[in-house]
């Protein structure tokens, strides 16, 4: 039995987890999460210095807890697991020179994590029978990315966006439109009242023989129209603006992963990522794999969002290809693909 101990803090969530690993067999043990949303609601978004500052205040204590509700000693563990790319470097850092303290005091060996494959792998929990190769996509706050996934350690990014991340564009558009922070959840409520064809947003999937995505366009438009709103003195139609944007971001994402299918003919699709939780988004995307005959893996919603068992699920894997850190380890801002 493999014991992982998993640390993730990427962006604005501080979280441990452990997990327990048995062949393919895959249980978690403790999954513990120590929100920031709180402390950056009143700024509209993550403060980075404020993130790393949380990060060093909760590390300890979530840790200390997921231990006590799993029920296994710091002893009994087999690894640590830590993300050190990609994110915020400062939050990252926080994270990996704690499991790096944590591991090398008590003679453990130290696995680093890539954050994105870190979140496709948490659908191995709810899909035990999920093996590559599959087409995965990684929709979240920090990041859009689609990947080809040839092995449960070897990822060949295939599209990508050119700059804003789909979570970040929803959550500067709700900040706009005065709704709470994080964006994403009320964005998501509203369009499902509100008209998906009021507003003709210009499309977030890049024009040509590509898979690639670019939301800061249709973030613009949408500010773009808010404001022109707000200066004449027009009521913001809050529902009907989140349906037209919710119905252009799920559209690009589908037209780039019906291309991406036909490019790479492979019967499974794992989306992962905060975004994911979206129902728009997973409505969408099943009725095309339904149409494509494909089979649709998509975490639970509690681990789409940032969190601990989700780096252990990869750590697993990189632990057994033998991938180890050592007091040398860093943390990168941007990952490797």
């Amino acid at each position: 039995m493999v014991y992982l101990l998993g640390i993730e803090s990427s962006c604005d969530e501080t979280a441990a987890a452990v997990a327990a690993f048995d062949g393919e067999r895959k249980t978690v043990l403790a999954d513990v999460v120590a929100s920031q949303v709180d402390i950056h609601k009143k700024y509209g978004g993550v403060v980075p210095e404020i993130a790393s500052r949380a990060h060093t205040e909760a590390l300890t204590r979530i840790t200390k807890q997921a231990l006590a509700e799993s029920g296994i000693a710091l002893s009994q563990l087999t690894a640590v697991a830590v993300t050190n790319t990609p994110g915020l470097i400062g939050a990252l850092l926080t994270g990996v020179n704690f499991a790096k303290s944590l591991a090398f005091a008590n003679a453990l060996p130290l696995v680093p994590v890539d954050h994105i494959k870190a979140h496709i792998a948490a659908a191995y929990y709810a899909f035990p029978d999920l093996k590559p190769p599959f087409l995965a996509l990684t929709v979240s706050g920090g990041h859009t990315s689609l990947m080809k996934v040839d092995s449960f350690t070897d990822f060949v990014t295939v599209g990508c966006t050119r700059d804003d991340a789909a979570g970040e564009a929803f959550d500067k558009v709700g900040r706009v439109m005065g709704l709470p922070y994080p964006g994403g959840k009320e964005m998501d409520r509203l369009a499902a009242i509100g008209d998906p064809h009021a507003f003709p947003f210009p499309s977030a999937a890049v024009a040509g023989d590509n898979l690639d995505f670019s939301f800061s366009g249709v973030k613009t438009a949408v500010i773009n129209t808010l404001n022109t709103m707000s200066q004449k003195g027009i009521p913001f139609p809050t529902a009907d603006i989140a349906a037209s944007f919710t119905n252009t971001f799920t559209r690009s994402i589908v037209k780039k992963l019906d291309m991406a299918f036909d490019r790479y003919p492979l019967d499974t699709l794992v989306v992962s990522g905060g975004v994911a939780a979206n129902s728009h988004l997973r409505r969408a995307v099943k009725e095309l794999c339904d149409r494509k005959g494909i089979r649709l893996c998509m975490p639970p919603i509690a681990l789409c969002g940032d969190n601990g068992a989700m780096v252990c699920s990869q750590g697993y894997y990189e632990y057994r290809t033998g991938k180890r850190g050592d007091t040398s380890l860093n943390a990168f801002a941007n990952d490797e693909f």
